[in-house]
């Protein structure tokens, strides 16, 4: 790099002019302008490098604030430009504008189009390498050109320069791939709708535009970045009205502004820390604000007196940074000869400094040794400075005297003895030297020997400090890696929820894939169905065409038959009465109209035939879409579960990874303890130097054998690794297999689909010659009309002649009037009776007609009718099903309870008996007794009779319609009542009763005497009631 310089970032303010909310409003313009430099407002002077007024066009904002970085940039400094100030006060429309609008668009297209310019422009010998960078921040870092990646870290490079890693970077080459790059990352960015702003930015946008120069001749490299920043605005919620995710949004926003507000305020009061780290984005731009950059902040107001305090607070921002001063250079990498330029004058330099320092280090130890130096053997700096001067100067009037003198000198002539004499003194002055050599040699080398001597006592003084060293360094290290390797298996975890995630997120598209090729089929099996109906309908209607034109044509035969018939008859008659011809002029007319009607129904018929041809046709396309779409459904699902697979056995080599990552952290904790064990013996070793070697010895032993063990750890790891390596390589041979199978699956159905294009082209063959038939039929029908309208042509014709014949005739003779008048009256009977049955006809094709068309409305009501009282069926026979096995279960329990019901009222009634029998023999206890007796059968009876009744009324509200069933069943039962009745009240008679010898088969009632079926059929009935 070459030497660095010092310069100030420049701030430029830039205020926008009211929008129409802000007028609507009554909002005051606040500022007012002094000079290009100053703003005031609220009375107080804001000065900058550059103040840009409300309409100030973006051509001489970019002209002020960004046309010069762009040659900086290309000359090899950084530089970056960013936008700060409050939600909508312009920062975007300042930065990017509209892209494809040469007037409106902002800073960001403008410098690429300059760069690209500048490029187009410089020497043929220069080569450019430009790649561009663009990212998002809140509290995450976000690719805008990559948005599958998130929360990318922040490191630094050797140089100690931030850089993102894992960001997408994309090599461009025109002005239109830069703007593609930036449409594409801004269709990524969010933007959401505040009370402030329609087009809120929710996140900072950095652009980097990286630009590598190399020259082809000089080999010599120049790079330069440069930093386009868009920052999201500040916002206050009372005025935005966020709320929800653009609440969280605004606070992260808010976050980092403050923490670049913090690093803006440390730089300009000079403090030793700068919390460049408390964010992301400051992180980024660390490099920007105090360091290696030329920055140029661009600070956006509103003009309106609403937001009078964020304008205030915008400009103290300004304010500060323009006092933080940036260190530049030049970023260049040298060539091989200019650093061998460099390291020779380095040591040079070196050589100087070594000289100085043997000079003091002289003086200091003649002060230690307490001998006084006197001031004229001080070290004088200036002195040597002036020394080196004359040494220079010297060796240049050498180098003058070495050159040859001048052609005009005239040259000095020596005599032989002064040339002996000044030969024998170079001789001399020459040995003198010599000896010299050999004593500097002498020296030289006795200097050499003491300082090997030095050297070996300063090895041997270092020795122990080097092992102290080595074991520092080599427990830093494993400190170090045992840093790194917890780094890394947090990296892993990381990838493996990260992996969870996209398997969870792939496993949820496999289902709802599924779910789109189940409703596909089933759409695809309703088109089908709607297909057959549609065909069976096409039948039905070229059957009832095909039915009609053989009407159509029975009748015009029967038509022509009475025609020729009339014609005949009009032939043979002698004598015809002037006043027919209006009635047959009518026949004509209602025979015509009547073939017009034909012809219409059949131009409505073949229309009918042609959409119903169409809309087969169109139905066909439908089926063999969704066919196609079906068929891509099943290829995708394959490649979902061919993908499910490769991750799946991806997450299980990155488990396998976790585990020996695991396996080497425990490792190299066993090494560390080791290594602590080793430096507490190694400082009990300083003690008693004799024993130490030893226990040094078997440490380093026992850590060479540490280090092979786990190098053949690592060994079998490799191996292990080799192994899963292997497996892969099966599985993708299996995959390729399965691929394999795929494709000929797919020739298959394309075989398939080939013969099913022959069998539509067949169809449409066939289409073509029933149309060609019905071309037939119309020409047959038009050969029709045509002898239709000859015979009306004939008819006509025979009209004339009988009008004439008939006049004639009236003119020869008058006599035969009588049998005139009875072939008139016989020839109009005929063609009464003619009419009548054309007017039947005309009748019965309107009536059938209109029917027909009745048919077709009622047809689909009725279908839907017939589904629906299927449908009913279906249930009804269902729930008649189930009502039929819940009654036999029923049926089967009430039974059981009333066989055992019977059984313990017979057992008791049987007791009963016993006991009454007993009671019998004693006269004097028997009223009691049988008061006693009657009770309970009384009871008995009741009980009996309720479940009776509770049975009667559940069957009946079972099964209402099968009232004979309920019948039946109280038949019965009512046999019970019956028997009890019989067996308690039959042997006793009302008051005094005696022992009778006949048994009473019924109650006694006031209407006289009734039979167990009577009494209970007369209760079903008033139960039923």
């Amino acid at each position: 790099m070459a030497d660095p310089a010092e310069c100030s970032i420049k701030v430029m303010c830039r205020f926008r002019p009211l929008n129409a909310a802000e007028v609507d409003r009554g909002d005051r313009y606040i500022p007012k302008f002094q000079a290009e430099e100053t703003v005031v407002i609220g009375g107080k002077p804001y000065v900058f490098d550059r103040v840009f007024q409300s309409n100030t066009t973006q051509e001489q904002v970019y002209n002020a604030c960004a046309q010069r970085i762009v040659k900086d940039v290309l000359e090899g400094y950084n530089g970056t430009i960013f936008a700060y100030g409050q939600t909508s006060s312009g920062k975007t429309h300042t930065m990017e504008g509209n892209l494809h609008d040469t007037d409106c668009m902002g800073i960001i297209p403008r410098i690429v189009q300059d760069i690209f310019n500048y490029i187009y422009s410089m020497d043929e010998n220069l080569e450019f390498h430009i790649k561009v960078i663009s990212n998002l921040y809140t509290d995450i870092s976000v690719p805008l050109i990559s948005v599958s990646k998130t929360n990318l870290s922040v490191h630094e490079d050797k140089n100690r320069v931030p850089y993102v890693k894992g960001c997408t970077e994309r090599f461009v080459c025109s002005p239109e791939e830069v703007m593609d790059t930036i449409d594409e990352g801004k269709s990524n960015r969010h933007v959401a709708v505040t009370n402030m702003n329609e087009h809120s930015s929710r996140s900072h946008s950095i652009f980097l535009i990286n630009v590598k120069q190399e020259n082809t001749q000089t080999e010599q490299k120049l790079s330069g970045k440069l930093y386009l920043v868009d920052l999201a605005g500040s916002e206050k919620v009372s005025k935005t009205g966020a709320e929800g995710a653009v609440l969280d949004e605004a606070k992260n926003i808010n976050k980092s502004l403050s923490s670049l507000g913090n690093v803006i305020s440390a730089l300009a009061e000079g403090s030793t820390y700068v919390p460049y780290r408390d964010s992301k984005m400051t992180r980024i731009l660390q490099d920007s604000l105090g360091g290696n950059c030329r920055t140029t902040i661009v600070i956006c107001c509103s003009p309106s007196s609403y937001n009078e305090a964020e304008t205030k607070s915008t400009l103290m921002f300004g304010q500060r940074a323009k006092t933080i001063k940036n260190t530049v250079c030049v970023n260049v990498e040298l060539t091989a000869e200019q650093w061998k330029k460099k390291y020779e004058r380095e040591k040079e330099r070196s050589k100087v400094l070594r000289n100085t320092i043997t000079c003091l280090e002289k003086e200091l130890n003649r002060w230690r040794s307490g001998e006084t130096v006197p001031v004229a053997e001080h070290f004088d700096k200036e002195k040597m400075s002036t020394e080196a001067v004359l040494l220079d100067n010297a060796l240049l009037n050498d180098r003058s005297a070495s050159t040859p003198s001048l052609p005009g000198a005239t040259p000095t002539h020596l005599t032989h003895t002064e040339r002996e004499k000044y030969e024998a003194e170079l001789t001399k002055l020459f040995k003198q030297l010599d000896d010299k050599d050999d004593e500097i040699n002498q020296q030289s080398q006795l200097v050499e020997k003491l300082k090997q001597q030095m050297l070996d006592q300063e090895e041997l003084l270092a020795s122990s400090r080097r092992d102290f060293d080595n074991l520092q360094a080599e427990l830093s290290r494993l400190q170090v890696e045992n840093e790194a390797s917890k780094e890394e298996v947090k990296e892993v975890l990381q990838a493996l929820e990260e992996l969870a995630v996209n398997y969870d997120q792939k496993s949820q598209e496999v289902e709802d894939k599924t779910r789109e090729f189940e409703a596909l089929s089933e759409e695809l099996n309703q088109k089908s169905n709607i297909l057959t109906s549609i065909d069976s309908e096409l039948q039905k209607l070229k059957e009832v065409a095909n039915h009609q034109k053989k009407r159509v044509t029975e009748m015009m035969s029967s038509l022509l038959k009475d025609l020729s018939e009339i014609g005949i008859a009009v032939g043979s008659n002698d004598m015809k009465q002037f006043e027919g011809c209006g009635v047959v002029d009518e026949e004509f007319t209602v025979a015509r109209l009547y073939v017009s009607k034909l012809k219409s129904e059949v131009k409505t018929l073949v229309k009918r035939s042609k959409q119903l041809e169409g809309s087969q046709a169109d139905s066909n396309k439908k089926m063999d879409e969704n066919e196609k779409e079906l068929i891509t459904c099943q290829l995708r699902v394959s490649q979902y579960e061919v993908k499910i697979k490769s991750l799946t056995e991806y997450l299980q080599n990155v488990e396998q990874k976790k585990r020996q990552l695991e396996e080497n952290v425990d490792l190299l904790t066993e090494e560390l303890v080791k290594i602590t064990t080793q430096e507490k013996v190694h400082a009990l070793d300083k003690e008693n130097q004799i024993q130490s070697t030893n226990e040094v010895k078997e440490a380093v032993e026992k850590q060479i054998q540490s280090h092979r063990e786990a190098h053949q750890k690592q060994i079998s790891s490799l191996r292990d690794e080799l192994d899963s390596k292997e497996r892969i390589i099966t599985d993708l041979q299996d995959l390729n297999q399965k691929i394999m199978l795929e494709q000929e699956r797919l020739k298959v159905e394309h075989e398939k689909l080939r013969s099913a294009d022959q069998d539509k082209s067949r169809k449409l063959h066939e289409l073509t010659v029933m149309q060609d038939r019905r071309e037939q039929a119309k020409l047959d029908l038009k050969g029709l009309e045509e002898t239709v309208a000859k015979e009306l042509q004939s008819l006509h014709n025979l009209r004339k002649l009988f009008v004439y014949d008939l006049a004639t005739r009236v003119k020869k003779s008058a006599e035969s009037d009588s049998d005139d008048t009875g072939g008139s009256a016989a020839q109009k009977q005929k063609i009464s009776f003619l009419e009548n049955n054309l007017e039947q006809l005309t009748k019965v094709h309107k009536q059938l007609v209109r029917d027909n068309a009745d048919l077709r409305c009622e047809l689909p009501k009725l279908e839907k009718r017939l589904r629906a009282t299927a449908e009913r069926v279906k249930a009804l026979e269902s729930a008649l099903r189930d009502a039929k096995e819940n009654a036999a279960h029923d049926r089967k329990r009430y039974q059981q309870e009333v066989e055992r019901i019977k059984e313990a009222v017979r057992a008791k009634s049987i007791a009963r008996l016993r006991a009454s029998a007993q009671i019998g023999t004693h006269t004097h206890t028997r009223t009691p007794t049988l008061a006693c007796l009657r009770a309970s059968a009384n009871a008995a009876v009741y009980s009996h009779s309720l479940v009776y009744f509770f049975v009667c009324f559940f069957t009946i509200s079972l099964f209402p319609p099968s009232l004979p069933l309920a019948l039946s069943l109280s038949r019965s039962l009512s046999l019970l009542p019956l028997s009890l009745s019989s067996q308690t009240h039959s042997p006793w008679r009302r008051g005094r009763g005696h022992f009778p010898q006949q048994p009473v088969s019924g109650y006694q009632r006031g209407r006289g005497q009734q039979t167990g079926e009577e009494v209970s059929e007369e209760r079903l009935k008033l139960e039923v009631k």
